[in-house]
Parts: C-alpha cells; structure tokens; sequence
C-alpha cells in the first residue's frame, strides 16, 4: 500500500497535496483487457463537518446488477473538510470496507471523481493507486474543468476538458435531468467508465452500484443494518 494511511489525519493541506502529486504519477489509463463478473458501488455517510464515517461498499453481479454481498463500517476522521482533499477524509474507513470483502470485485466505483479533479486524484483514483484496484467515479457535480451541457436524451455526454486534457465526461443519465459526472479512477480508459456507467444504469439518475451503496450506508447510520461483511442470498434493495 503506498500511502500513509495511518497518519492521514496528521497531514497538513500541503503535506496531502504532496502525497496526491506522488500518486498522481502512478496512475494507469490502461483500456480494460479482462471481463468483469462483479461490480462494487462504495459510498460514505458523514456530516460536513464531524468525525464520525459511516462506510460501505455493496457487491454487484455485472451486468446483472444484484447485489451479491455488503460491507459496513464504522469509523473517524480529523482530517478537516477541505474540498479537493475529500480522500484523506474517506478512505482510511473505506480501506475497512474493502478488506472485509473476502471475494474482492473486479472493479469498484465511487460516488466521487476519478481523474475529475484539479491535480487527478479524486477518490476513486487515490483508491486505486493504493489498492491496486481497478476504479472509477461517478460524481453528482463537477469538482473541475469545464464542458458544454450535453443534449437532453439518455445517453448524450460532452467532454469535461481542463488545461487541455479530457478528464471526464459529463453524462446524460435520464431525459431531462441533470448529468453525473464520469472519469476513470485507475486501471481502465476514459471510454470504459463512460460505458461501464450507462451499462449500470437503470431506471434511477445514479448507476446502480452507488446509488445501492448509498442505501445501504444510511440504513446502517439509521442502525437497521450491522458492521461487517454480510452475503445476500437474495436481492433486498432494489
């Protein structure tokens, strides 16, 4: 693991975004090559403000989109709320979750950025360099770039482009509805996390896998639901 996970609430503003230029090196852009079976959504519950995290991850067969396992965790943070640096808030307590999952999923998606970010290192991309894991994020606002509104149909996209470079995608989910924001994390190409999102998308705004994520995070702060990894015979969420 190549950060120091277990001091991220030591670290100054500037220490962090030295730590985030170093990963930023490492990421790989690569197409995917091997065929996905399962698929994980990951999401955090916390207030603006607090340290107490609320995390999870839900299992999905891909393309199928059921669920097939979830795990919870509770943990903290004293790392401050600073927009851009969100990672150093969420992913000690997401490193939990995924190493309670005993059958690792092939690729994990985050309700967060990938390379959508001002130095690239959103959560989904600072996850996968650590982890080795192959990620992406979908994001409900743009965190950085700019783009044209894609037209109004399912399915219609622009480039989010910064400096030059096209770091995402501004993606058309429903008719009519506002766009998420798409990039690659680590491990596949901008192309493959615009088709892996519209692939797990449904009847909802949000892919599946983290907008499943997401229920499962606010029944377990609701207490409905334990800590821990938990298999699921049969789909409970929908």
């Amino acid at each position: 693991m190549d950060a120091p996970m277990l001091n991220y609430g030591q670290l100054t503003i500037a220490e962090a975004t030295a730590l985030q230029q170093k990963l930023r090196t490492k990421v790989k852009l690569n197409p995917l090559t091997t065929p996905i079976s399962t698929i994980a959504g990951a999401d955090i519950s916390l207030s603006l403000y607090g340290e107490t995290v609320y995390a999870g991850m839900v299992v999905l067969s891909y393309p199928e989109m059921q669920p097939i396992g979830y795990s919870l965790v509770k943990s903290s943070t004293i790392f401050p709320y600073v927009p851009g640096y969100l990672a150093f808030r969420e992913i000690p307590a997401l490193l939990h979750v995924y190493e309670q999952i005993p059958v690792k999923p092939d690729v994990i998606m985050f309700d967060g950025n990938g390379i959508l970010h001002a130095r690239r290192m959103g959560i989904a991309t600072h996850f996968g360099i650590i982890t080795d894991t192959v990620t992406l994020g979908c994001a409900k606002k743009k965190l950085a770039g700019q783009y044209e509104e894609p037209g109004d149909s399912k399915g219609e996209f622009s480039p989010v482009n910064d400096h030059g470079d096209t770091i995402g995608f501004a993606l058309r989910t429903k008719d009519n509805v506002k766009p998420v924001f798409v990039s690659p994390g680590n491990g596949m190409s901008l192309e493959n996390s615009l088709d892996l999102i519209m692939q797990c998308v449904n009847k909802h705004r949000l892919p599946e896998p983290t907008r499943q994520a997401h229920e499962y995070v606010n029944l377990f702060r609701l207490g409905k639901l334990k800590e821990g990894y938990h298999p699921i015979s049969q789909p409970s969420l929908c």
